[in-house]
């Protein structure tokens, strides 16, 4: 069974897809960026800033979704300038703690001009967790 979620409290869709889709016991969180939940606007600062609201707005879904952080088996993290990856790996090591899933990073040309972060992932959650 597929099922696509949207979240009540996260960021809308800035396009045609679903902030998430439930196959089977996965979850698939479509990336995300910095954009404030509320006001649905990107909001932009240092890489810090926006790796913590993009982390933010993940915990967010997975939440909404009956998942957790420690759930997240893979993620793809898509950087601006890859001269951000230091900065970016001290606040995702915060969130994800001992609890590391698999990774790759790649910078990337981003939607939007001051976007500088890109974040999706894949939970393992199963149903009736």
């Amino acid at each position: 069974m597929i099922e696509r979620i949207s979240v009540a409290g996260a960021p809308a869709p800035q396009g045609p897809y679903s902030p998430a889709v439930r196959a089977g016991d996965f979850l698939f969180v479509s990336g995300q960026g910095a954009l404030d939940p509320e006001k649905n606007e990107f909001r932009f600062g240092d890489i810090q800033q926006q790796t913590t609201l993009t982390l933010e707005n993940i915990q967010r879904i997975l939440e909404g979704c009956g998942a957790r952080i420690s759930d997240v088996v893979k993620c793809s993290v898509f950087l601006a300038d890859a001269a951000d990856f230091a900065a970016m790996n001290q606040v995702y090591a915060q969130f994800f703690g001992s609890d590391k899933p698999a990774r790759t990073t790649v910078q990337a040309v981003l939607l939007a001009p001051n976007m500088k972060i890109e974040i999706d992932c894949v939970a393992y959650a199963p149903v009736g967790q």
